[in-house]
């Protein structure tokens, strides 16, 4: 019999056809892609059980015999239906088989066998649908074959219409029947100390396991597996970043003059934080730390604090934002903090696609002489045209808007950059470990002094109507005291073909239950509906989304900032960094269209002064569903952390890895970050003490091994760039 590697390729075991079909199905190449194929359940054999005693919806196994097999074509559709009339001599029950003409051929008159399915009913008879079955050249072979495997689980395969469970199951046995020595990415000494399986054992209980006991130790084992691989290969990249040389970075008087100009003093943890950044600016090697914090809580004063220390020697720092709104209000925050004093100094730049001609050439021209020692922009800054004198730090705002290429184009612009990537969407403890590991990750909770804070409340409409006009009434209120409102829709014409929410940034969220099909308002019905409600006389209303040009946007929001706009209603293009202090109130439009972090990243565009701050969050959805959930945790808490486990919880964390990331959720088959959070963090600590002692993975072969059959080469590469 041929040995087979878990490198050995799919199409010289299993030949070109089934290879074939595994690689359409499933991505499959390798030995080792198949095995890691999890089942996604088992089924129970149940006990043998005579065919006169099925009861319809348990899971049997049975002895019998074919009696007869005819094929006839589907009535209401195209295809074929194959039945089979099978019967243990006491009582028959039908198969039933659509588009699998094939089995006539084995299933004929007089075949035994042991036949195992969940029991069905048609037409006032029993019936198995595409039920697992093997057959035998005689009965007594196929009763005793049955009665040893009565307490072996079934695995259930994720499939296809193209490969079904069945057909993987043996396609798996024929593998593993035929698998050499499997190097074991864990040690025995870690496998002693945590009562794990090796792993050729846990590959064999988990594909084909004898009872029910064998199956928890060898997913759990396996679970170990994924956790070690990704934590050695997210701290192996750590290791490469600092094998690289950095310019240091040494503060000076610039950032002395900005720290005494300003009229507050810094929270405890922006001052913890900046510290961390300053000595990691003048380490060895490239700085490369997340800071995360709630919005509002003074992220943007310590990436500007970080700026000043670059530009003491010259070096040039980079901003990029996620959109032309937030990019140029940035520039004009960073050019208030600087002031007089500063800014003719750093001359903060801006440089975005909606640029004239000129003022981009003149923009790129500050940028490439080095004149311009803090650059503002969006993606344009990632062009082949756009170039630096002296690129020393790049600063990424909300992470999670760009993809690692976006942000590894931009820091090969310098010579081993520093980078600082900047989100006001707290990432569970778990997430920052298994997709940020090799990122040193710094948290601002505090909030700065003087915030007024939010209340939140839902509006279900659907069950008292009379709150709509509640909502309105009460933002004509505070616009009567002199505040600000936003109205947020998830559209921008509802009525339009095909639209979408947040069509300006995001795809949409996925449909959950209690959530419409399409969105029913847009910036334009919600507009129309504003120009005729009569509270509104007098109320100065303006609109704001994605499609209105570059300048149009940017000058809607100045009037708005100053005070000239009374209600402004935007998609979530306003969803970060639009800081208007005198925006007291805020209307979420269909609210359980958008997803738990991405209302809480709204809500935080009032309150933000001494004005308090007033969320309403406007829904049709039924209580209990998904969708009338997520909203209800945003009224329940403003903690972010809080609603950022809520939401991995609500959304799963295959939305929150993101395939942007890393390549960790392509190789993720079955860890998850939250219920795993203890394995994983077990699995960080017995990779560092691997790497202290080992670092090239010499004397961890199989480890070594694994990393590199689980994470290719474009995985690798994904992490290299996180």
């Amino acid at each position: 019999m041929s040995v087979y590697l878990l490198e050995s390729r799919l199409d010289g075991v299993l030949g070109g056809k089934t290879a074939g079909a595994l690689e359409r199905a499933f991505g499959m190449h390798t030995v080792g892609d198949l095995l890691s194929h999890y089942p996604r359940r088992y089924a129970r054999r149940g006990e043998l059980t005579p065919i006169d005693s099925l009861v319809v919806g348990e899971q049997v196994t049975i002895v019998a015999q074919v009696k007869s097999a005819n094929e006839r074509p589907m009535r209401q559709r195209r295809g074929s239906l194959l039945e089979v009339v099978i019967t243990d001599g006491r009582g028959e029950v039908q198969l039933t088989f659509f588009n699998q003409s094939w089995r006539i051929r084995d299933l004929v008159p007089g075949r035994q066998g042991v036949f195992s399915g969940k029991v069905g009913e048609y037409r006032n008879g029993k019936q198995f649908a595409h039920p697992d079955y093997e057959l035998f050249e005689d009965v007594d072979a196929a009763r005793l074959t049955a009665e040893a495997q009565v307490h072996e689980p079934i695995p259930i395969y994720p499939a296809t219409s193209t490969v079904a469970s069945w057909q993987f199951t043996k396609i798996v046995a024929l593998v593993l029947d035929g698998l050499g020595d499997i190097e074991d990415p864990l040690t025995e000494d870690l496998r002693t100390r945590h009562g794990l399986l090796d792993a050729r054992t846990a590959l064999e209980r988990i594909h084909r396991p004898q009872d029910e006991q064998q199956i928890p130790v060898a997913v759990r084992t396996l679970r170990m597996h994924e956790a070690l691989i990704l934590q050695t290969a997210l701290l192996q990249q750590r290791q490469a970043v600092r094998a690289m040389s950095a310019t240091r970075r040494e503060a000076g008087d610039l950032l002395e003059r900005f720290d005494a100009a300003l009229p507050f003093a810094l929270t405890p943890d922006q001052s913890a934080v900046g510290e961390q950044i300053a000595r990691d600016l003048v380490g060895a090697w490239p700085m490369n730390r997340l800071v995360q914090g709630e919005v509002g809580s003074g992220k943007t004063l310590v990436a500007l604090r970080a700026m000043l220390q670059v530009a003491q020697s010259g070096g040039q720092s980079a901003l990029i934002a996620p959109t032309e709104v937030l990019a140029a209000q940035h520039l004009r925050s960073i050019a208030r903090m600087l002031g007089p004093d500063l800014a003719p100094l750093i001359m903060p730049t801006l440089l975005t696609g909606q640029l004239t001609a000129a003022e981009r050439r003149k923009a790129a021209l500050r940028v490439a002489s080095g004149q311009a020692l803090i650059v503002v922009g969006t993606h344009a800054l990632l062009s082949d045209s756009t170039t630096f004198a002296d690129l020393g730090l790049v600063v990424v705002d909300e992470q999670h808007r760009f993809g690692v290429e976006q942000r590894e184009t931009l820091r090969a612009k310098g010579t081993a950059p520093h980078a600082l990537v900047l989100t006001a969407t707290p990432i569970p403890r778990t997430v920052a470990m298994t997709v940020f590991g090799d990122l040193d990750v710094s948290t601002i909770r505090s909030m700065p002094a003087g915030r007024a804070g939010i209340q939140s409340f839902v509006a279900p409409v659907a069950e008292k109507p009379a709150w709509f006009a509640r909502v309105w009434d009460r933002v004509a209120e505070e616009v009567a005291a002199g505040h600000q409102a936003f109205v947020v829709c998830p559209a921008i014409d509802a009525e339009a073909s095909g639209a979408t929410q947040n069509d300006d940034v995001e795809p949409p969220e996925p449909v959950v239950a209690g959530e419409g099909a399409k969105a029913r308002w847009g910036v334009v019905q919600a507009a129309a509906l504003l120009s005729r409600h009569p509270a509104f006389d007098g109320i100065r209303v303006a609109i704001l989304h994605g499609r209105m040009p570059g300048e149009e946007k940017d000058a809607v929001m100045r009037s708005y900032a100053a005070g000239e706009i009374d209600v402004l209603v935007a998609t979530t293009v306003i969803e970060v960094g639009v800081d208007v202090p005198n925006a007291s109130t805020m209307v979420i439009l269909e609210a359980d269209r958008f997803g738990v972090s991405q209302l809480h990243q709204l809500r935080g565009r009032v309150g933000r002064g001494s004005v308090p701050g007033l969320c309403l969050l406007v829904t049709e959805s039924e209580p209990g569903t998904p969708a009338r959930e997520r909203v209800e945790a945003i009224a329940r808490t403003a903690d972010g952390f809080e609603l950022a486990e809520v939401d991995l919880e609500l959304r799963g964390e295959g939305d929150v890895l993101g395939d942007a990331q890393s390549g960790a959720r392509s190789s993720l088959r079955l860890l998850r970050v939250v219920k795993d959070a203890d394995l994983i963090a077990l699995a960080r600590e017995e990779a560092e003490t691997i790497l202290e002692d080992d670092a090239g993975l010499r004397r961890h072969a199989g480890l070594a091994r694994a990393i590199e059959r689980r994470l290719d080469a474009a995985e690798r590469a994904a992490l290299a760039k996180n």
